[in-house]
């Protein structure tokens, strides 16, 4: 197995980042190899306790982080600077006095983990980071806030700021995305802690408003986090009242803590966010002595407090507070500064941090180089998910097909692969929408990953395709060698929509398994027949789409799935059986699109077909009923359009010459945007309506899904 050869190299290995690649000037080098002292290790943290001593101090600290963001948001003049200036004392107590990190290295392993759901707020996190030393957020990308090639854009993106771990953007995601992050560090402490070495142990904190709550998303995610006994999961809901369209009173009135004491939580209540630094110092020690449930900490904050005019409204929600006000507010909260001063006390107090997640690392290292020698096969397993040095010659367990192969539908293929993945890939897990037995998607080696069974890698979401996807995205956010793959019905993608262009956005290489790919599902009916999805996702950014037709392309399409770390994939499968059929292959699937028969001469057909899935057997069929009459015919496989997209022009011209115009492609979905295939003159066979309840074979003839329908289109094009 590949893997990093020391402990500094596996702390270098993570500057490459988990979900996205970065420019080369957003990267820290990683702080030279210390190794702290225990002294030294107990000298630091007590300094770091003994902060909290300091009520001044500490009062100017916050207001610190409160000016920040009124001043980049000013100066953007737009943005929304409210939740910072009541999130700034819980936000303050995190990042100085509790969470674990290294400023110098975002993407040391062992690190917290801080999610701001609310993403909105994203100003909050930017100041924190340049605190802490962030080399991602110095002044200057304050000054640039929600501007153009920012590192600091309109809500927190992990691929353009080291500090930040996922991408948050639309509500109730962060916190489905913390529950990823949470699911993550316990199963690899599962896994991989032994009784004299606690290798992996650290925490997910998350921030999240009322609007989170409201989403249906964060209950799915949070119902999840409370079956799994997800302990080191604390989230603090800034209850402030107020959203954009006002008081919360209008529409959001129910009682949080009883619902969360419902889904499992632990729930504390601090009532006063605002000043209140030591009921929150305590809420957070309470927190961390429930082991067996996740916490809320239910947080009574002033939306835009300080500002004498617009606190607790919804005018600090979401636009800047105006020259006037920003003059008036700083007078009320006695802030005698410029716009982005810190004041030097404060600088002196946070420049603790750089030695001090120095010395976090470094004893890390320390410990990992021991636990290294005295636990060599688990240390290289480990190594290898956090790194992605995926195992050589991984690609060789995936099965093999021939044309006399018994047919069999690719979802039963996928599962095939599935399972011969899990057995080589140390970072392979994954589940289903309480649909393994239909999505067969069950790794049969391995148990289900349950509250008292962390170390098992089949999870259980239930009826839950939103979060699912969202928590599949945390998992991949948490370590590069995670490659989690969720499943539902392909239509159900609808409930999951979200989560999958986050995945997309974010640079995050989730596996989504989507059966029952077409109307050839059958007597479920248009409810459950996919039509536009297929078109709806090759229109998405940085996401594959693929639809294999047989065994050979669906081992193909999980080798492209698996490679391709940095964005996610999409493989719909079908439900009804299918041959295995001569000319595909695994190397054709790489490219996207690729020629599975052809007897004409010269790169000059006189007509190509074309089709994915279900329908290359149909589009080879009526090739050999032409080619029987005399006709040059040619056969694409266009399994994926991105990667064909990327092949070069040499290339795509040697599979589809522009000089042939007679094209015909088949696909039992929607005919939209097979125009860039088959040309103004070509021919699309689809589907461009719902479709209907009856057998799969009715509703191909009713449908015109036919050999002699792809003939007789073949014929009139030449």
């Amino acid at each position: 197995m590949a893997s990093a050869s020391s402990s500094l190299t596996l702390s270098q290995a993570l500057l490459s980042r988990r979900c996205s690649p970065l420019p080369s000037d957003h990267v820290s080098l990683p702080f030279p190899r210390l190794r702290a002292s225990p002294t030294t290790l107990r000298r630091l943290v007590s300094v770091r306790a003994s902060a909290a001593t300091d009520v001044e101090l500490v009062d100017k600290s916050v207001n610190t982080i409160r000016f920040l963001a009124i001043d980049a948001v000013e100066k953007a003049k737009s943005g929304h600077p409210g939740l910072p200036m009541g999130c700034a004392p819980m936000g303050h107590i995190l990042f100085d006095e509790v969470i674990k990190y290294n400023p110098k290295n975002p993407y040391w392993f062992n690190r917290d983990r801080f999610i701001l759901s609310a993403g909105h707020g994203c100003m909050l996190h930017y100041a924190l980071l340049h605190l802490a030393g962030y080399d991602s957020v110095r002044e200057e990308d304050l000054n640039n806030f929600r501007q153009w090639e920012s590192r600091t854009p309109g809500h927190p993106e992990n691929f353009e700021t080291p500090g930040v771990e996922v991408t948050t953007g639309p509500l109730g995601q962060g916190i489905a995305n913390a529950v990823g992050l949470a699911l993550a560090e316990k199963h690899l402490a599962a896994r991989f802690n032994k009784p004299d070495y606690e290798i992996v142990d650290h925490y997910t904190y998350a921030i999240l408003g009322d609007g989170c709550q409201m989403e249906g998303i964060a209950n799915e995610a949070c119902s999840l986090a409370g079956h799994w006994g997800l302990g080191k999961l604390i989230a603090f809901y800034d209850d402030n009242h107020i959203s954009i369209d006002g008081d919360t009173e209008i529409a959001f009135t129910e009682n949080v803590e009883t619902r969360f004491e419902g889904l499992g939580w632990h729930v504390i209540w601090v009532k006063n966010g605002n000043t209140g630094y030591d009921d929150i110092r305590a809420a957070i020690k309470e927190a961390k002595a429930v082991k067996d449930k996740p916490t809320l900490i239910k947080i009574t904050t002033t939306i835009g407090f300080g500002s004498p005019n617009k606190a607790n409204s919804y005018s600090v929600h979401g636009s800047a507070l105006g020259e006037k006000e920003v003059d008036a507010t700083r007078k009320n909260l006695g802030w005698p500064y410029g716009p982005f001063h810190v004041p030097e006390d404060v600088k002196s107090h946070w420049s603790r941090h750089i030695p001090q997640g120095a010395a976090f690392e470094s004893e890390w290292n320390a410990k990992f180089a021991d636990y290294e020698k005295k636990y060599p096969q688990e240390a290289a397993e480990l190594k290898s998910i956090v790194t992605v040095n995926l195992p050589n010659g991984w690609e060789k367990s995936l099965p093999t097909y021939t044309p006399e192969s018994p047919a069999d539908a690719t979802r039963n293929l996928s599962q095939q692969c599935l399972n011969a993945l899990a057995k080589v890939l140390p970072g392979f897990l994954g589940g289903s929408a309480d649909l393994a037995s239909s999505n067969m998607t069950l790794l049969k080696m391995f148990g289900d990953f349950q509250k008292n069974a962390p170390e098992e890698r089949n999870l259980r979401f239930g009826v839950r395709e939103h979060s699912m996807g969202a928590i599949c995205n945390g998992i991949t956010c948490h370590s590069p060698g995670l490659i989690p793959y969720c499943a539902t019905f392909f239509v159900f993608t609808d409930y999951m929509r979200a989560a999958i262009r986050l995945s997309a956005l974010s640079q995050a290489g989730v596996i989504y398994v989507m059966t029952h790919d077409s109307i050839g599902l059958g007597e479920d009916g248009p409810t459950h027949q996919p039509i536009e999805h297929i078109a709806s996702f090759r229109a998405m950014p940085n996401i594959l789409m693929l639809r294999p037709a047989d065994g050979t392309e669906t081992a193909g399409a999980y080798k492209v799935a698996v490679e391709n770390r940095k964005r996610p994939s999409i493989l719909a499968l079908s439900r009804q059986k299918l041959p295995h059929l001569p000319g595909t292959s695994i190397e054709g699937v790489e490219k996207g699109g690729y020629v599975i028969s052809d007897n004409s001469r010269g790169n000059k057909p006189d007509v190509i077909l074309m089709g994915t899935g279900s329908e290359l057997e149909i589009a080879a069929k009526a090739g050999e009923k032409l080619r029987e009459e005399g006709r040059a015919v040619r056969v694409v496989s266009l399994v994926s359009w991105e990667l064909f997209d990327e092949q070069s022009q040499e290339y795509k011209e040697s599979v589809l010459p522009s000089e042939v115009s007679a094209r015909v492609s088949i696909e039992a979905g929607s005919t939209f945007g097979w125009e860039k295939m088959v040309g103004s003159k070509g021919k699309a066979i689809g589907v461009d309506s719902f479709g209907a309840s009856a057998p799969a074979d009715v509703l191909y003839k009713k449908f015109g899904l036919t050999v002699d329908a792809v003939v007789a289109a073949a014929k009139d094009l030449c």
